[in-house]
């Protein structure tokens, strides 16, 4: 059963599934028929980002899979793993956009259509909404792939800012500046590339268990010493799978508690956290005595 952080990620993925289907069409339409190259590229970047949603989608339906014999801590993973194919995509979209771009430089052609500007000032307005409303989706359901989503959303609108000031300089110096959309196209493949890394870091640092919860560690030692037997915290540490964040703690106690007593501790701190800190997934407690 996913839970409601879950179905938020979702939603917002089929969000991004048809805007980008309906603004690749756009773009390409409006690239063609007004002889705009970066248009055209934006409209390649907008049909990559179209498969990395249904990418990311199947990542977090993978994902939220429950726990079974041989997966005991979830399926959790299975998200920065997509990340990683999704950054593919948008390396793969920022290649064949430089490419093009650079073969288009050396070969004359027409000037962009005037009218392309008024199909790109809505698109980028559209695009930064996108990605506003998706990350913070993101943030509310702790996903790196759906981040990943949003930063398409993002470099989507540079790429069609990039486009607009190249045909905008174009259109106003005229003959002999026909390269400028070409070139405009090529510096937002620079950008896509900037941005993949951007995406990709944090992902491996998910799979590589970095230490990067320091406030999420410090909530948990706030909230454990609220938890009545708990008289401190020693070790605490924390790896991410998916939208859950699995914990390892040690949590102090009277030395003079029995087994039986530090056990019943144990439970109540660890139904507290989980309770209080509801992006936690797994919490094993172990108990130290404190001899002070």
């Amino acid at each position: 059963m996913t839970t409601v952080h879950e179905q938020t990620a979702i939603k917002a993925t089929y969000f991004s599934i048809v805007g980008n289907a309906s603004l690749a069409v756009v773009k390409g339409l409006a690239g063609f028929f007004g002889n705009s190259y970066a248009l055209i590229a934006d409209a390649i970047e907008s049909t990559t980002d179209i498969f990395s949603s249904f990418l990311v989608l199947f990542g977090l339906k993978y994902s939220s899979r429950p726990a079974d014999k041989n997966h005991p801590y979830g399926h959790g993973r299975a998200e920065p793993l997509i990340t990683f194919i999704v950054v593919g995509f948008l390396i793969t979209s920022a290649t064949i956009i430089a490419y093009e771009s650079i073969k288009n430089i050396g070969t004359p052609h027409e000037l962009p259509k005037f009218w392309t500007l008024f199909v790109l000032i809505p698109l980028i307005i559209w695009k930064e909404i996108s990605f506003q409303l998706v990350m913070k989706k993101a943030n509310e359901s702790n996903s790196s792939s759906l981040k990943a989503d949003a930063w398409h959303h993002r470099s989507d609108a540079i790429t069609s800012v990039a486009a607009l000031i190249g045909i905008s300089i174009a259109l106003y110096f005229g003959k002999g500046y026909e390269t400028a959309d070409d070139w405009a196209a090529l510096f937002a493949s620079g950008f896509i590339l900037y941005n993949s890394y951007k995406i990709f870091r944090p992902a491996l640092g998910e799979i590589m268990d970095e230490n990067l919860y320091d406030d999420l560690i410090y909530d948990i030692r706030k909230v454990s010493l609220t938890v009545d037997g708990v008289v401190d915290t020693e070790k605490c540490f924390i790896r991410k799978a998916g939208m859950k964040y699995h914990v390892d703690l040690h949590a102090t106690v009277d030395a003079n508690v029995s087994v039986k007593d530090g056990h019943e501790i144990a439970h109540r701190l660890k139904d507290t956290l989980r309770n209080d800190i509801p992006q936690l997934g797994h919490v094993l407690i172990h108990i130290e005595p404190n001899e002070y």
